[in-house]
């Protein structure tokens, strides 16, 4: 997918379920440390020239104090940027940041009703953007920032979301015919899940879509 991260700490694979697979595990966009960094390069360029150029003790001072605060500044950020997770599992969207104290934020698949993203011209040439995801619940509109590839995020969380309907579906059918050790004919099993529509265990949008996958295979 184009999303691959530099060396930083992964997400806790103790957080997950037994049966969660994680998909995507993303740091922020390089765009993300580029402030910081590009004040920490000036700064450093002043020093050295404080330095060859033997600058006054009145000019030299702040110029120096200058450089330890970019430095610091630089050092925060850094940090933030490693402790920061942007992660897809085949279950959840989650988002955890923090160095010392963390906090974050997760989204069940099956809550989400809508994910766009936005990019400028600049972030489409560095690939960068902004994520948003609507979903049901208390949270509502969720925006996360410095996102890498957000098309690709996009699309990956749609096809996890069509897999965990899938798997959902295919419980409930397993569950339709009672554990019977011989399958059930195509025709039997679409008419077991619209039992189970008209039950209201399974959405009309759910059915649709089960149906067509079981026409597709006769």
């Amino acid at each position: 997918m184009g999303l691959a991260n530099l060396p930083a700490m992964p997400f806790p694979p103790r957080l997950l379920t037994d049966d969660e697979d994680l998909v995507l595990d993303l740091r922020p966009h390089w765009w993300y440390l580029a402030p910081s960094g590009a004040l920490l390069a000036v700064a450093v360029l002043f020093g050295l020239v404080a330095l060859i150029k033997d600058w006054a003790n009145w000019l030299s001072v702040p110029v120096g104090i200058w450089v330890l605060l970019a430095l610091g500044w630089f050092a925060i950020t850094y940090m933030r940027w490693t402790t920061t997770n942007f992660v897809v599992t085949s279950e959840r969207v989650i988002s955890r940041t923090g160095v010392v104290s963390k906090q974050g934020i997760e989204i069940p698949l099956d809550r989400i009703n809508t994910v766009f993203f936005h990019q400028s011209l600049f972030e489409r040439i560095i690939g960068a953007g902004d994520l948003g995801i609507e979903s049901a619940g208390e949270g509502g509109r969720q925006t996360f920032t410095d996102i890498r590839r957000p098309n690709l995020v996009q699309n990956e969380i749609y096809r996890q979301v069509e897999g965990l309907e899938n798997r959902k579906l295919d419980r409930l059918g397993q569950a339709a015919s009672g554990g019977a050790s011989a399958p059930d004919s195509i025709p039997e099993q679409i008419e077991k899940l619209d039992q189970l529509r008209r039950q209201g265990v399974v959405t009309d949008e759910e059915f649709e879509r089960k149906k067509r996958e079981l026409l597709d295979r006769m």
